[in-house]
């Protein structure tokens, strides 16, 4: 017998500064029985710092031919592809011939670190490609909550996730 997903809901209230987005968003997020809560915060904060009326969560981990999630325009192409953790060279090809931009977030310095080192010469030629490194605190996953509320505000590219009890502040570090 195969384990199932756990469905998660988390409501965002989104204050972002940086682009003068402020919206609310009403998620329905599954974790995969092979993701951890870690990865799956560092989706959301990856959906919080790209919020749009039409991004969406994909299949992501589940299925090779979607990214984590994905904004697309009126006429099904991609405009943003947004992928978490440290894909391999050929997946990176195909989400910046895919896509108009890719966004690559890392979150766990000692993989990232080599992953980037290894693959920096073959992926610098995709101009719209960014890596960004999340700066996470050690204790973002106790905020995961089969439902979750979150204020989200973003000042100078920081972040800071507020719930009832908590607030914790993720930073960005662009690789290039």
């Amino acid at each position: 017998m195969s384990t199932k997903s756990t469905i998660h809901k988390a409501f965002l209230n989104i204050a972002n500064m940086d682009t003068n987005y402020y919206n609310e968003h009403n998620l329905t997020l599954a974790l995969h029985p092979s993701e951890t809560e870690l990865r799956l915060m560092v989706r959301i904060v990856a959906f919080i710092l790209n919020a749009s009326e039409d991004l969406v969560f994909c299949k992501g981990i589940a299925e090779d031919d979607e990214p984590d999630l994905w904004e697309k325009d009126y006429g099904n192409d991609i405009k943003l592809w947004i992928d978490v953790g440290q894909p391999d060279e050929k997946r990176i090809k195909k989400a910046c011939s895919r896509s108009e931009k890719v966004i690559i977030y890392t979150y766990q310095e000692n993989m990232s670190i080599p992953w980037l080192k290894q693959l920096e010469k073959s992926i610098n030629r995709f101009k719209n490609l960014s890596v960004i490194h999340l700066e996470l605190p050690e204790d973002i996953e106790d905020l995961v909550k089969r439902s979750m509320t979150l204020q989200c505000n973003i000042t100078d590219e920081e972040l800071t996730l507020i719930t009832d009890n908590k607030s914790l502040i993720v930073t960005q570090k662009h690789h290039n």
